[in-house]
């Protein structure tokens, strides 16, 4: 019985078109069949998720799921704030953290399409203060200069303080890097006093390059980053809703965390109410679900969207093309490019992909991906906390790939 009306539901909700999208967005397809998906299984994702709401394994979900030009699924769950009991909505606003990463490389390739540099280039010859850095505790000079290409893909020896207990990550946290109350500037300024973790180019660790990217960004352009967002990327696309705090007449749509009952511990979330002087470029951003299919059918379409250029289609064939090669990843069959995770092998990574898939996930548990195999775009927006975030989201990506059948 609950099978059909799970199923019941789902049919009603494919029926509807252009559910909380904007008129210039896609079409919604009548039936998933149209663009490959099965109803059933799709189901089998409404079924579960709601039981994670009920459990209260997670307070609400916006997902959204496009194929071949249509919207397959578009369905919200639960509650944007569950201690006030206010209910999930299409246009809810998320903390995106990481998924910030690929807007802020994007800007940063729309500056190198313009010839102000190459990522081959050294960062100190835009950021001088990280010239000459040293490596470890023991303070042995870097072999080479930081690239930007080590920014992009997370090769500069950068970390983050939260990611180990070596002298490295004590020194972040000694030193309060990241903190939103620094400027993108100071960040920098804290960054040339502290050693790296790694020689850059030698191993994949995941940090705040692209926070360092967002201020080379401000140095190149000469604007902070937000106006470079505004003006370059969320105007041209019509990404009104996305921004590093939210505005007050928007702040009833703001999706909260919330602690579940006996859960572990949730790491701190910032208030997206107040205007930060940290313009994170590696994860500041509060967004919607629309906006982060604008940005991703841009992506999709080879840099372009509803008569917008961003990007040429090589740039972004760069992009998401993998650029570790034989440095260590530590997850099999993925790798990195210059903003994403790449997908660079069908099986080995334990979750069901094409090749040449990528994408991002947030702090938050927030997900994307782009395939364009198979001309998907899968988004997952949800605000909790722990390793829960990790298998919630594990869980989303086989959900999507089990109901394509055609």
């Amino acid at each position: 019985m609950l099978t059909k009306i799970v199923l019941a539901v789902a049919a009603l909700m494919f029926m509807t078109p252009g559910l909380g999208l904007g008129a210039d967005l896609l079409p919604r397809a009548q039936r998933p069949e149209d663009v490959g998906f099965s109803t059933e299984r799709l189901a089998r994702l409404t079924r579960i998720t709601q039981e994670h709401v009920e459990a209260g394994r997670l307070p609400g979900a916006v997902i959204l799921i496009a194929r071949q030009g249509k919207v397959a699924y578009f369905e919200s769950f639960g509650h944007r704030d569950r201690d006030r009991g206010l209910p999930m909505t299409p246009d809810a606003l998320f903390r995106i953290y990481s998924m910030t990463k690929p807007i802020t490389s994007v800007a940063a390739m729309m500056l190198q399409e313009e010839g102000r540099f190459q990522i081959s280039d050294p960062v100190s010859r835009y950021l001088p203060e990280l010239a000459k850095l040293k490596v470890g505790s023991e303070g042995a000079e870097a072999p080479r200069e930081i690239t930007i290409q080590d920014l992009l893909r997370h090769t500069s020896g950068f970390t983050y303080g939260n990611r180990g207990e070596t002298a490295v990550h004590l020194m972040y946290r000694d030193a309060r890097v990241g903190s939103r109350d620094d400027t993108n500037a100071e960040l920098v300024t804290k960054l040339g006093k502290l050693p790296l973790l790694y020689a850059p180019g030698t191993r994949f660790e995941y940090g705040v390059s692209t926070d360092v990217l967002g201020r080379l960004v401000e140095v190149v352009s000469g604007k902070s980053l937000g106006q470079v967002f505004e003006e370059r990327i969320f105007q041209p696309l019509g990404m009104r809703d996305t921004a590093f705090y939210v505005a007050p007449d928007k702040l009833a749509r703001a999706a909260q965390p919330w602690q579940r009952p006996g859960g572990e511990p949730m790491t701190p979330r910032f208030d997206v109410a107040v205007k930060p002087r940290y313009e994170s470029g590696g994860g500041g951003l509060v967004g919607s679900t629309e906006d982060y299919l604008r940005f991703s059918l841009m992506l999709l379409n080879g840099g372009e969207w509803n008569g917008v250029r961003l990007l040429g289609k090589k740039t972004v064939e760069f992009m998401t093309a993998d650029h570790l090669g034989a440095i260590p990843v530590a997850t099999p069959g993925l790798g990195f490019g210059l903003g994403f995770q790449v997908r660079r092998e069908a099986g080995i990574a334990g979750i069901a992909g094409s090749v040449g898939e990528y994408g991002w996930a947030g702090n938050a548990g927030t997900l994307f991906w782009i395939d364009p195999v198979e001309k998907l775009i899968a988004l997952y927006m949800i605000q909790v906390g722990g390793a829960e975030r990790i298998a919630l989201r594990n869980q989303f990506r086989s959900l999507v790939e089990q109901a394509i059948v055609k």
